[in-house]
């Protein structure tokens, strides 16, 4: 197979060649992107605090086997799946994945060392780390409102535990040496008609404002702020709308915008919101998901918007100005498959999109020839690419192809079946 591998390879070096790409290139561009792995797919969201049940609109269905129960398995399960994803990525962690030892602090008492084992354990893999403040299954989030709540307790209770996830993700990128990303989304909303839609988004902003008051150095962090257009119990009306979260980015040079796949209206697609966004902005966060007709976060596949978000990456040279991050979470299948098929389907996008003559399409769209433009858009699909894609993993040192569905269910059968 590995020889096999290697023929295809160089047969695919050598079609590429003819259209002006570089394959080798390529693949060391890609090489160095990491995409960032968001742990809550392997517990389905629950986090180590205790909680009972998922509220602010985030729903798992499924109950596949070994489902990780603490800090040790899931992070066992982490390297499991990273052993089987070409490249050095990153790993997502929500606040709610603090760890205490017996001494449980609320959220707005968190502090770097409830995530110290995290830490230590990127250290030992070499990957950096990315943050979520979690404002959602808790006590205090149980009206519907947390940084919007007109319960003034309420909201500097929330204001608190941003700032100080804010310190912990400084902390993260401090350690180990890569930026931390801190993530800011709220589940804020009403389910049925909403009458003052103008207090609790002004409420919104003072939080932010508040949250966002100390500079941290953007070598450490950087701050970014997520929208949604409606969830489960805020069918309605959400605070944290895409135009509010934009408007606000946009007065904050030092805070991001977060594109999720899944947070908008089911026929649009966050491919063709990124130029809109860096005409403005010169960073992004992308949460790449799929959505099945609402924001149901299923395993990314290698699908047209996948490969049209790498694209327009690629041809507007956005990849070093651009966060991935994945975030979906399906409890109806092997969860560390479910990392992997999303983790792989996502880089060998990035691939697929790198592999385009980007200047001879954009020199056949000045020039008016609208007519090549589309013929060979169409014909670069079927150029060898997944060649290319199979070399890389196997430079990589990771299975090709379908091969690693193996190790999963060796592993499967060692590991999750034991856990009860």
């Amino acid at each position: 197979m590995e020889k096999i591998i290697l023929e295809n390879y160089k047969i695919a070096k050598k079609m590429y060649e003819t259209i002006g790409v570089d394959t080798d290139e390529v693949l060391e561009r890609v090489k160095k992107i990491p995409v960032s792995m968001h742990c809550w797919q392997g517990d389905d969201v629950m986090g180590f605090e205790g909680a009972g049940e998922l509220t602010g609109g985030i729903q798992t269905t499924g109950n596949y086997p070994g489902k990780a129960r603490n800090g040790e398995e899931l992070r066992c399960d982490m390297e499991k799946a990273l052993s089987l994803i070409p490249g050095t990525h990153k790993v997502n962690i929500h606040a709610s994945y603090a760890e205490f030892d017996g001494n449980k602090a609320d959220r707005d008492q968190l502090t770097p060392a409830h995530f110290e084992k995290w830490v230590a354990w990127a250290k030992k893999n070499g990957i950096g780390l990315d943050f979520n403040e979690t404002y959602f299954s808790h006590p205090k989030s149980e009206s519907g409102l947390t940084l919007s709540s007109g319960d003034e307790e309420i909201r500097r209770f929330w204001v608190e535990h941003g700032k100080r996830c804010r310190k912990i993700g400084e902390y993260f990128g401090r350690e180990l040496g890569q930026t931390c990303v801190t993530n800011l989304w709220i589940p804020d909303g009403y389910k049925d008609i909403t009458v003052d839609k103008l207090g609790p988004r002004m409420r919104l902003k003072k939080s932010l404002d508040e949250v966002f008051a100390e500079k941290i150095d953007s070598a450490y962090n950087i701050d970014s702020v997520e929208s949604k257009v409606f969830g489960i119990g805020s069918e309605s009306y959400v605070v944290g709308s895409h135009e509010f979260y934009m408007g606000y980015a946009a007065q904050h040079d030092d805070v991001m915008l977060t594109l999720d796949a899944g947070h908008f209206h089911p026929t649009e697609v966050i491919s063709g919101k990124i130029s809109s966004i860096f005409t403005f902005k010169n960073k992004l966060l992308l949460h790449v998901s799929r959505p099945v007709r609402w924001d149901s976060d299923h395993v990314v596949i290698f699908d047209d918007e996948l490969c049209a978000i790498m694209q327009e990456l690629n041809r507007n040279d956005l990849f070093g100005k651009t966060y991935i991050a994945l975030d979906f979470f399906d409890a109806s299948i092997n969860r560390i498959a479910a990392w992997v098929i999303g983790m792989r389907n996502t880089i060998k996008a990035m691939i697929f999109a790198m592999l385009e003559p980007v200047e001879t399409l954009k020199k056949a769209e000045a020039e008016g020839d609208f007519t090549s433009r589309l013929a060979l858009l169409e014909e670069y699909k079927s150029y060898p690419f997944s060649a290319v894609w199979d070399y890389y993993c196997q430079a990589m040192g990771v299975p090709v192809k379908e091969s690693w569905l193996n190790e999963v269910r060796t592993y499967e059968r060692d590991v999750l079946a034991k856990r009860i």
